[in-house]
């Protein structure tokens, strides 16, 4: 079993804020508040991420609406009991964050190969696969696999994220079992659905996920193992 949990589970997010910071919850003292952070893809749209974050990190600038930070920390889930139904929930838990001032925007848009090389939304995890990989075609031939990862915490604690592999990393999924250590690379999501209740009505939901750049299994180091999709910037 791993015992470093901060390399089972760790991400960096470049964005900008959007929105308030709301309330969550106080722990021995200390609040913790989420606000949303806008993080763009390479194809222009943008990916809305959670964020639980301590007072501790944060001061009067740090959460104004457009600020551009950078957030070191983990991806995390947990249940939500509502109307007698579980619900899991998915939130980045921040660790550190660093405001970008201007002047370290302006250096990145003029330097193309800083702008080409900097992380702004990749996520490293290291679990088990805890259900078997679901494994599907779209009408159009593009292969998905969806995965559900449990990843260690301490406290004797699991976190539970949903990825989504695609092409090559779907094939390479589908024969994975339950109990398969691996570990993976990729970025995390944010997409809309459309939940049907039974009276007929209609709720737009947010589902959070990662989807899959790199995954390999741990336990063997055979280059065959190891699978990387040439298009990572899955839309």
């Amino acid at each position: 079993m791993d015992t470093n949990y901060l390399e089972n589970n760790y991400l960096t997010l470049v964005g900008k804020v959007t929105g308030e910071k709301k309330f969550s919850h106080e722990i021995y003292g200390e609040r913790f508040y989420v606000f949303n952070l806008n993080i763009p893809r390479l194809s222009g749209v943008a990916d809305i991420i959670p964020i639980t974050i301590s007072e501790r990190l944060i001061n009067d600038e740090t959460l104004k609406e457009g600020q551009k930070l950078l957030v070191k920390g983990q991806f995390r889930s947990y249940n939500s009991y509502e109307n007698e139904k579980n619900r899991l929930i998915l939130t980045v838990f921040a660790k550190d964050v660093k405001i970008i001032t201007e002047e370290e925007q302006q250096d990145e848009e003029e330097n193309e190969m800083t702008k080409k090389d900097v992380i702004t939304n990749e996520v490293v995890l290291i679990g088990y696969i805890c259900k078997k990989p679901i494994y599907r075609q779209t009408p159009f031939g593009r292969e998905i696999a969806d995965i559900l990862l449990a990843v260690n915490r301490a406290y004797n604690k699991s976190d539970y994220i949903p990825c989504i592999a695609w092409g090559r990393n779907a094939r390479f999924c589908q024969n994975l079992e339950v109990g398969t250590q691996i570990k993976l690379v990729g970025r995390v999501q944010s997409r809309t659905y459309e939940k049907k209740h039974e009276d007929g009505s209609v709720e737009t939901r947010v589902a959070y996920e990662v989807s899959v750049g790199s995954l390999e299994v741990i336990e063997e180091n055979d280059d065959e193992n190891s699978v990387e999709e040439e298009n990572k910037e899955a839309v």
